[in-house]
């Protein structure tokens, strides 16, 4: 069986797919799930559950626990604990990474990514916080794509185009879980078939999702697929990360380095324009750290005027268009608590949003609500609408082939 990273967008098949996508959100445009969430009293776990600051760390493993229902259909919360205490969730609903608990320089531990404290706040409707995403990761134009000589309609979730996967994306089902105890930490394998024709995508298409928690403080995430039928195909995780600590207010003294000297500029819907263009002499340049608000504002920036802040796809820097080599694509450093995240991927390209459209109406595990800028997203991927960009590496998955990228979250402290 061929893999598939699907990279070079050049005249030739797409032999390998390296997908993943993101840009997502104007999430809150999207229309809230219609199923409604049900937690048994009896199972349900407390509001606030996740490990606190100065907490003691549980044993390495894995362990689960009841989280709820959908529509009837039960949820698990699993917990994920390396040697050095490390502890991360993650709900079989949407696959969400609930919480990411890391140590800062002087060793206090705090919840990194944005969350909600139960099922009922994933089910109502959330920005896409920590879930996988899929089919297609970020947007697709006017939500229709030609493959092989037939056009495909697809779900219009985001005003005229598709996000995410449609109305109802990777975000919104549950999927199968195993735990994984062998190899270099302790996994959870996630899987589900989503049937041919679903949210108008073609093919049935099968998908593993792996996450991988080991003892360097990684969180590692392989993502496969196949399909019955010639398909697209874009995943990736839409977490939004806070370094400070969940609820902690704004993160734009983050200071964030982004491995890329390109980017693709939007049309007014944040649809790709196609051009790929220079980062340099722009508030796009962060080949050098900058601090993420220092140039947020500058109204001279027409790109920064329609996204509302960042909302772009980012062009890796690689040796050359055929390469999918493990890359470091960014890195994200907290100055108060000294926390770092490298993250690390075989993608062409990653997803910068600021958290341009958190607005006060979402409330955290923390009780503190999200405000713009309070959380961003670094989502590995290929490039937003490139069923429609012939020029853009191929996202096209065929019978035969394989679906295959990988994407590590490193933490640290300086």
């Amino acid at each position: 069986m061929a893999v598939v990273q699907i990279r070079s967008k050049s005249p030739r098949p797409a032999v390998r797919r390296g997908v993943a996508v993101a840009a997502a959100v104007t999430l809150l445009l999207a229309g809230a799930a219609t199923a409604r969430a049900t937690v048994p009293p009896d199972t349900a776990p407390s509001e606030g559950s996740t490990p606190s600051a100065g907490s003691t760390p549980s044993a390495a493993g894995i362990t689960s626990e009841p989280f709820g229902e959908v529509e009837g259909e039960a949820v698990e919360r699993y917990t994920l604990t390396n040697a050095n205490g490390m502890e991360v969730m993650i709900i079989t609903y949407g696959g969400i990474l609930q919480s990411i608990v890391v140590p800062d320089r002087d060793g206090n531990i705090a919840n990194v990514t944005l969350n909600q404290s139960d099922l009922d706040g994933y089910v109502d409707g959330h920005p896409y916080f920590g879930n996988i995403t899929g089919r297609y990761a970020n947007r697709i134009a006017r939500g229709t794509f030609t493959l092989d000589g037939e056009m495909y309609r697809l779900a219009l979730n985001n005003g005229e185009n598709t996000l995410h996967g449609g109305e109802v994306g990777f975000d919104k089902v549950v999927w199968d879980a195993t735990e994984v105890t062998d190899g270099d930490g302790v996994g959870l394998l996630l899987s589900r078939t989503s049937p041919d024709g679903e949210e108008g995508y073609p093919g049935a298409l099968a998908v593993e999702v792996t996450y991988t928690l080991t003892d360097d403080d990684e969180i590692r995430i392989d993502y496969h697929a196949t399909t019955d039928a010639p398909t697209v195909v874009n995943l990736t995780n839409h977490a939004y990360w806070n370094l400070a600590g969940e609820g902690a207010g704004s993160t734009y003294d983050h200071e964030l380095q982004i491995n890329a000297s390109n980017y693709t500029p939007v049309d007014p819907t944040l649809i790709p324009t196609g051009e790929i263009a220079p980062v340099a002499g722009t508030a796009f340049d962060f080949t050098a750290p900058h601090a993420i608000g220092e140039r947020i504002r500058d109204g001279a920036d027409e790109q920064l005027l329609i996204g509302q802040g960042y909302d772009h796809n980012y062009v890796l820097d690689r040796p050359s268009p055929d390469d999918e080599s493990m890359i470091v694509a960014a890195e994200v450093h907290e100055p108060t608590s000294g926390r770092v995240l490298t993250i690390s991927t075989t993608e062409p390209g990653i997803q910068f949003y600021s958290g341009n459209f958190l607005d006060g109406t979402v409330v955290g595990e923390s009780g503190q609500v999200y405000r713009q800028g309070d959380g961003f997203a670094l989502e590995t991927q290929h490039y937003p609408d490139s069923p429609n960009q012939p020029d853009f590496p191929s996202t096209v998955l065929q019978p035969g082939e394989e679906y295959a990228t990988t994407t590590i979250y490193a933490f640290s402290t300086r």
